[in-house]
């Protein structure tokens, strides 16, 4: 009997034995790890096997009632080391594991593929994703900003339980998704986004009835697109901007009716069917962007406008106009729209009234088409609007009026257009918030009003290949955005689209498409005009500027001598005018300047020197300038310095002039004295004369020469 009850101890107490063995394992595990790392948080100070028995008490750790660890949490923690010492088997009962942004590097151990109880996986790491088909479990898995080497495994398709898997931002490198992906019906959030993933999407995933959002953008998938991509009926986002897929887009896109988002902008699609959006009830926001879209525009909107409330299909090929035959516009009745891109297209006709009157509208952008016509007058132009972009159509009429009630205005290009007539006065009142002005490239004409240079906030004005006349206005006190360096600060338009907000200026030279997220950009173009008289002193104020561009006018007079103020010139061009004088010394001390025109003006002297105006060897940046000599011109003769050549040549002028009043003077009392002394003897007085007029001759001539030398010099 005795040794019965024994044995009934020891069969009660074995699975205490196991328990606690168990758990001395997994702290064993950690404490091993932990003596592996180059430093550890002072946060880790707890875990020691002194005090194992209090295990569920370490920091990042989460225990179950039974006293083994389920989730294991490395956030933001400060480490140094790898994985390569964490022995996963002994974690049975882990259903978390958390791993972002701790300064641990190098790969997970294949060993994670033990972790047979684990639900939730999110790591910034690189794991074995063939192991990683062994975690059955696994209901959320999200892996990021690692480099994953091989494919995305056929085995990840073992994971049925998965419902958000998210792969993002990795260098993830092979053929593409597996089909096997299929096989995952429980998935409803596919992030598979700024990968190198090739191939074709498969049609597997229309097996995935739970999908909700799909993620692709930013890989290299190519091909067509299967028709069955929107059979889930809870289908609400579709991201695949960015990639290599062809052909028509999917017509059946809207068959679940919860589609919300589409954006499929930067790829090759050639065609969308007419129906495609009919019945898209929900559809907010709709991104064709670049694609090879041939199309009627009226075709890719659907017939419930309510919840319309962004639409681009920049860069295609859509035709058509915005007016119906009854004049009315589609549009219009897309109440809840505020972000409207239809530039780089075949659109043509006039704009509806309409247009002024969405009250949810903030962003336009119509340009590089073929509208034409006027503006109308009678826009209301509500709050909201912010950028209105109608560059390079074929508008006519003189500027808009209506756009004096556009208060909150932040760009506004109206530039390659038939405009005429005069800038109104009003701009700068009417449009306080403006930060991009660009009217070039029309007929505008008269004098630059003053108010033009009243804008607070202006950063970019662009008035260049006008008919504008008169001298520059001269008071810049107000320019306070041009007065100082801007930063690159994404505060314009504080959405998903910010980085399609753009307008094209020419920069260096070049057309330069500018997005308006790179707040640091400034300058002023006022080139191929008719700006007469002195280019103002008080521009050299606006320090903040990166590009100046005065060329192609009839400027006169000088070059401010204190151009060098505005250090951070990058782009100067002051070519093609009636400029005369010295280039100012002061240019020497621009260090950004790259791109530097003088060509054609009357422009004479030593060019100035300075690191950074070695580097730009171009002699035709100089070229048309009789006057100037230096590098990277021929030298100026007998010089070698500006400075030291002007000061050398005033001495030595100085200095010849008092040697020559000396020998004057010499030779005039010579002749006095011995004339009197001689006086009494005509014969000697004669020879006498004769022989002194005859060396003043010789020694006139002489000084002569040498000035003539002098000034000559002087004036190379």
């Amino acid at each position: 009997m005795k040794h019965l009850h024994l044995v009934g101890l020891l069969l009660l107490s074995f699975p205490c034995l196991l328990l606690c063995a168990g758990i001395r394992r997994e702290a064993e595990a950690l404490v091993k790890w932990k003596a592996s790392l180059a430093s550890a948080d002072e946060s880790l100070e707890p875990w020691s096997l002194a005090n194992s028995t209090s295990l569920c008490t370490w920091t990042h750790i989460t225990c179950d009632l039974a006293g083994h660890i389920t989730k294991l949490e490395f956030d933001l923690t400060n480490l140094s080391g790898t994985l390569d010492e964490l022995d996963f088997s002994a974690f049975p009962h882990m259903e978390e594991l958390i791993m972002f942004g701790n300064g641990l590097h190098g790969t997970v151990p294949a060993g994670i593929g033990n972790l047979m109880s684990l639900v939730e996986l999110h790591i910034s790491l690189n794991p074995y994703l063939t192991e990683i088909g062994n975690l059955t479990s696994l209901e959320a898995l999200t892996i990021t900003s690692v480099t994953l080497t091989g494919s995305i495994p056929p085995t990840i398709g073992m994971l049925t339980k998965l419902r958000p898997m998210m792969v993002d931002w990795n260098t993830q490198v092979g053929e593409g998704i597996p089909m096997e992906i299929g096989n995952m019906t429980e998935l409803n959030t596919i992030y598979l986004r700024g990968n190198y993933l090739e191939g074709h999407l498969p049609g597997t995933i229309s097996h995935l009835v739970k999908l909700q959002e799909l993620y692709l953008s930013e890989n290299q998938l190519g091909g067509h697109i299967f028709p069955e991509l929107g059979n889930s009926s809870l289908l609400d986002t579709v991201k695949i901007a960015e990639n290599n897929f062809s052909g028509l887009f999917p017509s059946s896109i809207c068959v679940g009716g919860a589609l919300r988002v589409v954006d499929a902008g930067y790829n090759g699609f050639i065609g969308i069917h007419h129906l495609t959006f009919q019945h898209c009830t929900t559809l907010q926001y709709v991104d064709f962007t670049a694609n090879n879209i041939v199309a009627e525009l009226r075709d890719c909107f659907t017939e419930h406008p309510g919840s319309l409330v962004s639409m681009a299909f920049s860069q295609n090929q859509m035709s058509g106009t915005l007016l119906t035959d009854r004049g009315e516009d589609f549009l219009c009745n897309r109440t809840s729209l505020n972000f409207l891109d239809l530039s780089s297209n075949a659109l043509h006709g006039g704009l509806p009234k309409c247009f002024w009157d969405m009250q949810n509208l903030r962003f336009m952008d119509l340009s590089n088409n073929s509208f034409s016509g006027v503006v109308p007058f009678s826009m209301t132009c509500q709050d909201n609007l912010r950028y209105l972009l109608l560059a390079s159509n074929q508008f006519t009429g003189t500027f808009p009026l209506g756009l004096k009630k556009c208060k909150t205005l932040f760009a506004l290009d109206l530039g390659g257009n038939n405009f005429s007539g005069r800038i109104p006065s009003w701009v700068s009142m009417s449009l306080p918030e403006l930060n991009f002005l660009r009217l070039s490239s029309n007929m505008f004409d008269g004098i630059i009003p003053h108010e033009i240079f009243q804008f607070q906030q202006l950063r970019v004005l662009d008035l260049s290949k006008n008919k504008l006349t008169g001298p520059i206005p001269d008071d810049f006190t107000n320019l306070t955005g041009m007065a100082q360096e801007q930063k690159n600060i994404a505060f314009i338009y504080p959405d998903r689209y910010l980085f399609r907000v753009r307008i094209q200026i020419i920069w260096k030279n070049v057309d330069y498409v500018y997005y308006l997220l790179i707040a640091s950009m400034a300058g002023i173009d006022l080139s191929g005009n008719y700006l007469s008289q002195e280019i103002p002193k008080g521009i050299t104020a606006l320090i903040g500027l990166r590009y100046l561009n005065l060329s192609g006018n009839h400027l006169s007079g000088c070059i401010p001598e204190d151009i060098g103020n505005i250090v951070l010139l990058e782009s100067l061009d002051l070519s093609r005018n009636q400029l005369s004088g010295k280039i100012p010394q002061s240019l020497a001390a621009l260090k950004s300047i790259s791109v530097l025109n003088f060509s054609s003006n009357r422009l004479s002297g030593r060019i100035p020197t300075g690191d950074q105006l070695r580097t730009l060897t171009n002699r035709s940046i100089y070229s048309n300038n009789p006057g100037l000599c230096g590098f990277p011109l021929e030298d100026c003769i007998n010089s070698s310095t500006p400075a030291q050549t002007e000061k050398s040549l005033d001495e030595d002028r100085e200095a010849l002039w008092s040697y020559c009043f000396v020998a004057a003077g010499f030779i005039f009392g010579f002749w006095l004295y011995w004339g009197i002394f001689l006086s009494r003897s005509e014969t000697w007085r004669c020879a006498f004369y004769q022989y002194v007029d005859n060396m003043q001759g010789k020694v006139t001539k002489k000084v002569y020469s040498c000035i003539s030398r002098f000034w000559a010099g002087g004036s190379e």
